[in-house]
């Protein structure tokens, strides 16, 4: 199932971090986790990463301003963007939201307002820090260069005092006054580093501090923070960014002692005895123009006072709304709710209450607002209800927002991957042993999706998907469910239906999207699905199995054509070739997908110069730390039809290759039958060729002759292409075909590559040498080079040098390898010189 979204509460109060706990679990999205310090917080995010943190200002050594320095650095485990929000005792807007841009927090909200935490989580602000004129720094740093780079990038901001030894730094602090020190302790040892340090925070624990460490152990930064630190960089560093943490760093112990006093005068005020006078007055000020509605209720929760807020909330006016009870204001669905609440605080059951209504104005529009009830007793026994309203509306949607996030996928409307696994573990938890209802299980896959998507761009690509959706709606009953689970894969579970409808349904969604036309700004063109579909019973209900399941007939359903319902059945879970194939195309394409692969390279041979004269590039996948070879890995590929995948893979890191090392002259790459006629690969090249900086004549692709002449016209185009660019090109595995010797004059090619199968035995078969000889031949005759595989020893060597051939390439040249290995070995590669 998909996790939630994981968030971390950073508070030394237990009480307060239990209510921000408490108003986020309304939202039922997010896994909570708690740290009582600044510390452990550290600890913890040295080891996992999290989606939010919600931190108060004092969090123990390491306050909430450095903290977030700490996890903005990019040390920790969790990324460096991961939203902050500060939660601080005390609050003043100005210089909150001024000291939260200058250390990378997102938002401030005083914990008074933990109410609007969940409105606040799905709107995160940000803003930028205005510069102040210049302060007067201190630089240590040995470095003279270094140091002239640093000043000049500090001129605008700071006046900057240099020196490059420690007790000239110690010396210069002790007779100055310097808003900031900025130390260089990769110039140091760490420990000489440390004492200058703790002799600048000793004769002034407040100094702001900035070092540049190259240390990349986040325990190391840790220390320096815990001695007092204001703020660090890592070297190498980018001067920018150290101007910016200087600037705020400067600025830091401003920022606290306005908080300090800012908190100093608060808790004056409120110890003073002004506070009492006019106290009447200001009561009825304050209920004037207090933005909350404030009203009593009497036993029959009629409404006895209200103030003049109400009329703004609900439309109503005062005096019409005096004497009526509440619960005519109140939407009728929450009527219930409200009689029983309102019962409780008056029995005396429970003296405080609160809740969300929905509250329908004068208009008749219904607005969410927060009720809080409270019961007073007076002298005479009297009974009266308090209630505040407030009006929640916004936030209340913000929520339904988030919930509807974490539930639906936002291109398409569908449900989501993290809806669709809870929904299939739900119905398959509710089928019992003796249950006989049925259910269906549909996994549904775009036909080449992936073609035109990266061919007319992504925004078509989302166009498609959203009409593909459309379509599914259609033809899917409300009762049953939709989901979007990834690009172009969707799930559908169909409830109380009966397999034979089931396969019905299904056949209807697969000629309702071939049937369809789908348009672009040039033309319109179609799309089909595969479909695999896993009936779930009473003997068949684990979730798990019924999405293999699916996916095992979704799998079939390709291999027998694509756009075609494929049912699992029994004997499809006892193919294990299939299930084998399956899991291992999976893993295959997972590894492509995340470039796990090593390219070897194989010299070719001119006899004619005695040289090296390319070399043909060859794929190996890493996959569980075992290097795999294309016998066995490419069948897996071509039924999944992801041999573009493998190409686009080898085309992009082959180049990249001829860039980065010279010793790789020219070399050969070979490409797929189905991905040599993708429109895609000819704009892949070009990307490559021009990102690597790579002149085209050093690039041959080939391809095997067997694959040219299924579609002569398509292949004469896109070879035509690659010369046009500059590329040269091959046809691999010449001679298999007996009868293509017409076509190759109709192929543009500079290369004929002999087929091994013939060279191997050229020396005992005379109609294997024939061959040899006859293609050599025909390739000389139409202007194009000749080469041989399978050279495995010197007899078919000097052989084939005899005969004339321009190239070779074999074990007895030299056997693949990778491109550190070719370079220490490629000096002793001279066949010629063998003893045979």
């Amino acid at each position: 199932m998909a996790r939630q979204l994981s968030l971390l509460i950073v508070n030394a109060s237990e009480s307060e971090r239990v209510t921000i706990t408490l108003t986020l679990n309304k939202l039922e999205v997010f896994e909570i986790i708690e740290c009582e310090d600044s510390q452990a917080a550290l600890h913890l995010l040295k080891h996992r990463a999290v989606d939010l943190i919600i931190t108060g200002l004092d969090v123990g050594k390491i306050d909430g301003w450095r903290f977030a320095r700490m996890v903005r650095s990019g040390l920790l485990e969790t990324p460096k963007h991961t939203p902050i929000v500060l939660t601080p005792p005390i609050y003043c807007e100005r210089i909150a939201e001024t000291t939260a841009r200058s250390y990378s927090i997102d938002a401030v909200l005083p914990f008074e307002k933990h109410e609007q935490l969940p409105e606040l989580l799905a709107n995160v602000l940000s803003t930028q820090l205005e510069k102040s004129s210049r302060l007067d720094l201190l630089l240590f740093e040995p470095d003279h260069t270094q140091a002239e780079e640093i000043c000049e990038q500090l001129e605008f901001s700071f006046a900057c005092t240099v020196v490059n030894t420690l007790q000239d730094a110690q010396a210069l602090f002790l007779q100055n006054q310097y808003a900031i020190v900025l130390i260089n302790t990769s110039g140091t040892t760490y420990s000489e580093s440390k004492q200058l340090i703790g002799a600048i925070l000793e004769h002034k624990p407040n100094q702001s501090v900035v070092t540049i460490i190259d240390s990349k152990d986040v325990n190391d930064a840790e220390q320096l923070l815990l001695m007092g630190v204001t703020d660090f960089v890592r070297a190498p560093y980018n001067l920018p960014i150290l101007n910016k943490v200087c600037d705020h760093a400067a600025r830091r112990e401003d920022f606290m002692v306005s908080y300090a006093e800012f908190a100093d005068k608060v808790s004056q005020l409120s110890q003073s005895e002004r506070r009492y006078k006019d106290l009447f007055s200001a009561h009825q000020r304050i209920l004037l123009h207090l933005n909350t509605v404030v009203m009593e209720l009497d036993t029959e929760a009629k409404i006895r006072f209200i103030n003049p807020a109400w009329e703004a909330l609900s439309g109503f006016g005062i005096k019409a709304s005096l004497g009526v009870s509440l619960k005519a204001f109140i939407h009728k669905d929450d009527q219930h709710t409200l009689n029983k609440q309102l019962a409780k605080v008056k029995t005396g059951a429970q003296r405080y209450a609160q809740l969300e209504l929905q509250l329908t104005q004068k208009n008749g529009t219904s607005i969410w607002v927060e009720c809080r009830f409270q019961l007073i007793k007076n002298t005479t026994s009297d009974v009266t209800i308090t209630a505040t309203i407030d009006n929640i509306h916004e936030r209340k949607q913000a929520e339904l927002q988030l919930r509807h996030l974490a539930l639906h996928d936002t291109l398409t409307g569908l449900h989501n991957r993290y809806y669709f696994d809870q929904q299939l573990q739900n119905l398959c938890k509710t089928m019992s042993e003796d249950s006989l209802s049925e259910h269906a299980l549909l996994y549904i896959d775009l036909d080449h999706f992936k073609i035109i998507n990266d061919s007319k761009g992504h925004q078509q690509g989302d166009i498609i998907l959203k009409e593909v959706a459309q379509l599914f709606g259609h033809n899917i009953g409300d009762e049953h469910l939709i989901f979007r689970i990834g690009g172009d894969e969707f799930a559908v579970i169909l409830k109380e239906v009966s397999l034979l409808d089931a396969h019905i349904i299904a056949e209807s969604i697969c000629m309702a999207i071939d049937k369809h036309e789908f348009h672009s700004e040039e033309n319109s063109y179609s799309i089909s699905c595969s479909i695999g579909l896993a009936q779930i019973t009473a003997s068949n209900h684990d979730a798990n199995e019924s999405l293999k399941q699916a996916d095992i007939a979704l799998y079939i359903a390709k291999s027998l054509g694509r756009n075609l319902v494929h049912c699992y059945n029994k004997d499809d879970a006892e193919n294990n070739t299939l299930q084998g194939g399956l899991e291992w195309g999976h893993a295959v394409r997972q590894a492509l997908q995340n470039e796990q692969i090593e390219l070897h390279y194989q010299p070719i041979w001119s006899f004619k110069h005695a040289h090296i004269a390319y070399f043909e590039t060859l794929l190996r996948l890493k996959v569980n730390d075992e290097l795999i070879y294309p016998n066995q890995f490419i069948p897996a590929l071509e039924l999944l039809n992801d041999t573009f995948l493998m190409d686009q893979c080898v085309v992009k890191h082959a180049i990249k290759a001829l860039s980065e090392h010279v010793e790789l002259s020219q070399i050969a790459i070979n490409l797929s039958a189905h991905s040599f006629l993708d429109e895609r690969l000819l704009p892949h090249i070009q990307d490559c060729l021009v990102q690597y900086q790579v002149n085209p004549s050093r690039v041959i692709f080939e391809i095997t002759e067997s694959a040219s002449i299924n579609n002569l016209s398509a292949t004469q185009a896109m070879i035509k292409k690659l010369n046009q660019l500059g590329c040269h090109f091959s046809i691999d595995d010449f001679g298999t075909g007996f009868s293509t010797f017409s076509y190759l004059k109709q192929l543009p090619a500079q290369h004929v590559k002999i087929d091994g199968s013939f060279v191997r035995d050229m020396l005992n078969d005379p109609i294997d040498l024939a061959l040899v000889k006859a293609v050599n031949d025909i390739s000389h005759s139409l202007d194009k080079h000749s080469v041989a595989e399978y050279v495995e020893s010197k007899d078919i060597f000097d052989a084939l040098k005899e005969i004339g051939i321009d190239y070779g390439q074999g074990y007895f040249i030299a056997k693949p390898m990778p491109i550190n290995q070719l370079k220490k070995e490629i000096a002793t590669i001279f066949p010629e010189k063998t003893v045979a």
